[in-house]
């Protein structure tokens, strides 16, 4: 054998002399055949390094194994953890994940769709963008009959599934917390209002505030973009104010972080003067001198959850009607940014 040529399932039936048959259903996991020649076959087409012809298999299959996930962007630690999620459970059963992303343009949303539409992918997991208004595209993915998924970021649908938290009940346990804290007088940073996460993110402050007979105020609830910059920005008008906050809420870690910054630089403590806390637990919020409270979005588990969606899908051979609507309870983490208490015992320590 020339070793320029392709290695094909028939030599590897030839080295092992079992039939071509059983090497195909061997790499291609079939229940009929035994775990030793399974192993053995995998082993030997290793050995002899041996590539499936996967556009041969989609023909036969009428699948790609290939699916799509369109985020708004790849370098959030959301994003990326939700991607993780998906591979971990998808790989294992052959697909490969093709990324896509938006950069928050509903244009790039639409080019993305159709160049994935356009290579015959088995399945779309989307998180829209901030810009998305339109339905279009998605019902261009409809018409397809491809099984497309939500998570975090979704339209509403009759007939695709989606993946999400409580965005609502983690507002609300947030907020909770600062009035817990002593907190009278709690601004809220709200996200993007194109977007229902934000949404019901602002009507969870809100109904805490309602709960505990606060007043909301409009002054105190301030339409922030999810980047450092715009917290220390807000922050710094909030303080042109004549009445100051005791607390901050924010729709997002980086403005969070943001309105952390500008604070120390005007001097005000934290949290004794000024509570904060975010919403998505980013990585930085743990591992900063001041750690930051937030609420856990569960990504690994939304990317796992989404992916067994569309397994299930599959299976049912239902792809268009077995819509599922997942939401995955949010989990608060308390730390130095928010926590009162913690602080006043460290004072204790130090005084002794």
């Amino acid at each position: 054998m020339n070793e320029n040529d392709k290695v094909t399932i028939y030599d590897i039936s030839e080295r092992l002399n079992i039939s071509a048959a059983t090497v195909s259903r061997a790499l291609n996991n079939n229940p009929k055949i035994s775990l030793k020649t399974k192993e053995l076959v995998i082993k030997t087409a290793k050995e002899m390094n041996y590539i499936q012809n996967r556009l041969a298999q989609s023909l036969k299959s009428g699948k790609t194994f290939n699916v799509g996930v369109i985020v708004p962007y790849i370098n959030r630690n959301f994003f990326s953890s939700v991607i993780r999620g998906i591979e971990e459970e998808l790989s294992p059963r052959g697909y490969h994940v093709i990324i896509c992303q938006t950069h928050e343009k509903f244009e790039n949303e639409v080019r993305n769709i159709d160049a994935l539409l356009n290579t015959q992918i088995d399945g779309i997991f989307i998180s829209i963008s901030k810009t998305t208004k339109d339905n279009g595209h998605i019902q261009k993915v409809l018409n397809s009959k491809t099984p497309l998924i939500f998570f975090d970021r979704k339209q509403d649908s009759p007939v695709f599934s989606s993946v999400t938290i409580d965005d609502f009940q983690g507002a609300y346990l947030a907020t909770e917390h600062l009035i817990n804290q002593g907190c009278r007088k709690i601004v809220h940073f709200k996200g993007d209002s194109n977007l229902e996460i934000y949404t019901k993110r602002y009507e969870g402050y809100e109904a805490a505030l309602k709960k505990y007979n606060l007043p909301i105020k409009k002054k105190f609830v301030i339409p922030v973009d999810s980047t450092v910059e715009a917290g220390q920005y807000a922050v710094s008008q909030l303080w042109k104010l004549k009445e100051k906050p005791d607390a901050i809420f924010s729709a997002g870690d980086y403005s969070a972080l943001g309105a952390i910054q500008e604070l120390k630089k005007l001097g005000v403590k934290i949290p004794s003067e000024v509570c904060v806390i975010g919403f998505s637990n980013e990585p930085f919020t743990q591992h900063m001198e001041l750690g930051i409270s937030s609420v856990d979005q569960t990504p690994l588990e939304m990317g796992k959850i989404a992916a067994k969606v569309f397994l299930e899908q599959l299976l049912e051979d239902k792809k268009l009607t077995i819509q599922k609507k997942v939401i995955l309870a949010p989990e608060l983490y308390i730390r130095d940014s928010s926590n009162k208490s913690q602080a006043e015992n460290s004072k204790r320590k130090v005084r002794i």
